[in-house]
Parts: structure tokens; C-alpha cells; sequence
């Protein structure tokens, strides 16, 4: 039987996958040199700090605590960002960064998905199952540049 997750557990992964993507488009940003990549990952920005905000909201509701992404997975994350922009910061390096992150954030969110949508508040289901769709746009908008 799968772990059926709690919605505090469900809703800090929420956040937590915003959070993380927002750092990594903000790290990742002053590498990118084509126009459209920029606006692309600045669409993207001011959707995933929606989420946080509607995650934020509910978890304020619900007094449920969330937790920023450690600083050591931040510090982790800008390194691996910045190295790997430094040797090719080419649109379409950018863009398999970008799309390997995504995928590994679609991944996490539809495994809870999943396993906990029976007995998720509803709310807290309808934000997750929104950030899927933002994300599976992502990438599928993100594969323009390869």
C-alpha cells in the first residue's frame, strides 16, 4: 500500500517545488543572454510566486507551517546552476536545465498526487494538481528552445 501523504505534507511540497524552481530561475537569469529564454523563464517566475502565494495563503488557513528549502539544498542548487551556465550558457543548455528540473518537480507532485488524492482537502488538491499543469506547460514550452 502506498504512504498516503498528509495536506501539510502535500502543501509543503507544494511550496517547497515553487520555492525551489524560484530559486533556480533567479540563479540561472543572469546567464541567459537570448531574449525569448529570458521571458520565458520570467513567465515562469511569476507563475510559480502565484503558487507560493496560494500555497501561503492555505497553509495561513490551515495553520500549517512551511518551511523554506534548506539553505544547503539552495547552496547546492546555485553551484550546480552556475557551473554548469559558465561552460554553456546556450539557449538550449538552458532550456534542458530548466526542463530537467521541471520534470523532476512533475514527477514528485504526481506521485503525491496519487497517492494521497482520496483523502486530500480539496483546496490543497486543486493547487497541486494546478502546479502539475504549470509545470507540464513548462516543459512542453521549454522544449521550443532545444
Amino acid at each position: 500500500m502506498a504512504y498516503l501523504k498528509s495536506d501539510s505534507e502535500v502543501l509543503a511540497e507544494v511550496y517547497r517545488n515553487a520555492q525551489l524552481a524560484l530559486t533556480s530561475i533567479v540563479d540561472l537569469l543572469p546567464e541567459v543572454e537570448d531574449g525569448q529564454m529570458k521571458e520565458e523563464l520570467m513567465r515562469e517566475h511569476e507563475e510559480y510566486e502565484k503558487i507560493c502565494s496560494q500555497a501561503a495563503g492555505l497553509a495561513k488557513k490551515y495553520e500549517i507551517e512551511l518551511k523554506e528549502p534548506s539553505p544547503i539544498k539552495k547552496a547546492m542548487m546555485w553551484s550546480a546552476i552556475k557551473m554548469n551556465a559558465k561552460v554553456d550558457n546556450s539557449t538550449q543548455n538552458v532550456a534542458q536545465m530548466m526542463i530537467k528540473g521541471t520534470v523532476n518537480g512533475i514527477t514528485s507532485l504526481k506521485t503525491s498526487y496519487t497517492d494521497s488524492a482520496e483523502i486530500m482537502d480539496v483546496e490543497i488538491k486543486a493547487l497541486l494538481k494546478r502546479l502539475i499543469e504549470l509545470e507540464e506547460g513548462f516543459e512542453k514550452d521549454l522544449k521550443k528552445f532545444l
